[in-house]
């Protein structure tokens, strides 16, 4: 075990979420302290998992934080070296995506780091964004097309698609960029595709109900070509980002991209007895897929587990939660 953070305090916001447990239980690993926020601290089906991680009973402190509430986040981080702000809505289902998802994810991450900004004691900020905030905008992705840091999303033109969840994202990067920006403070952003591997959480999350999806018995898979790439990748790139005094800047986070279709045919070859479905949601030609460079998630130390490891510990974690039977 490396003790790379004993005696070093640090916080993770939105710690009940799907990458954050993770990152919660491998920065216990690592000897670190914790404060971990979370919306409501009575809720078991919000803390239970992270009280029984090893080591938690002596280093996980459980903190109640609302990213819409103005200065929630300051006794969270008091007295921390580093913050993880992952807090952000990921969902698909909401009537009003600005009040739902553009507002808690842009005023909840300027709210966090108006916090971190009152401590000089913090020496850097890891923010998860997403490839949400990288890849979208009027430039074509086609398989010659190599995206890398240097891309952003246009969130103008993820609203006109109605792309709201990719809006937010890009909206509330930006905007952190900004602030750290004017107030001198050390960011650094993570920007993981879509994220699977084993859920430490009790509930189902987005990413990993994509996969369920694919293996429970729906007739079509979706038009969709995504980045794929495994939960323990990403909470490692967290913590290596902060870890690293040369890291700067955003690393994208893909270990493949790979159409809804290749995804339905890999978990097929895995689970032959699942019923995994074979047509497309739509008669449109199959959406391309691109590249996404991963030179700089390597300079920082990633050696991304590969797809069909991390479809099959999604599935043999969605059996074991009891989302899935065979």
């Amino acid at each position: 075990m490396s003790s790379a953070g004993a005696g070093k305090v640090v916080c993770v916001t939105g710690a009940s979420g799907y990458i954050a447990s993770w990152l919660v239980k491998f920065l216990l690993v690592r000897g670190y302290t914790v404060h971990a926020t979370v919306r409501d601290p009575s809720d078991p089906k919000k803390t239970e998992h992270l009280r029984a991680l090893p080591a938690a009973s002596e280093r996980l402190k459980l903190f109640k934080a609302e990213l819409l509430e103005e200065g929630s986040f300051d006794s969270a981080v008091d007295g921390c070296e580093g913050v993880f702000h992952t807090a952000s809505p990921f969902h698909h289902k909401f009537t009003d995506p600005q009040v739902e998802l553009i507002d808690p994810a842009v005023k909840g991450t300027l709210n966090v780091l108006r916090s971190c900004a009152k401590f000089p004691f913090i020496k850097r900020v890891v923010l998860t964004s997403s490839m949400a905030a990288v890849s979208v905008n009027e430039k074509p992705r086609t398989p010659e097309v190599v995206v890398d840091e240097t891309w952003f999303s246009n969130a103008e033109f993820c609203k006109e698609l109605k792309l709201w969840y990719l809006a937010s994202k890009t909206l509330a990067e930006e905007a952190a960029w900004r602030f750290a920006k004017e107030n001198a403070l050390d960011m650094v952003a993570i920007n993981p595709a879509m994220v699977i591997g084993p859920l430490l959480q009790p509930t189902l999350n987005t990413s990993a109900e994509a996969i369920l999806k694919l293996t429970n018995g729906s007739e079509t898979f979706p038009n969709i070509t995504s980045g794929w790439v495994h939960v323990k990748d990403v909470a490692n790139a967290h913590i290596l980002a902060f870890e690293s005094p040369s890291a700067s800047g955003r690393y994208c986070l893909v270990e493949t991209v790979a159409h809804y279709s290749q995804i339905a045919k890999a978990l097929h070859n895995l689970y032959p007895d699942l019923p995994s479905p074979q047509k497309c949601a739509d008669d449109k030609p199959f959406m391309p897929t691109y590249q996404v460079s991963t030179e700089r998630a390597k300079g920082l130390g990633i050696n991304f587990i590969p797809l069909e490891e991390s479809l099959k510990e999604t599935v043999e974690s969605l059996k074991e939660k009891g989302f899935l039977a065979f």
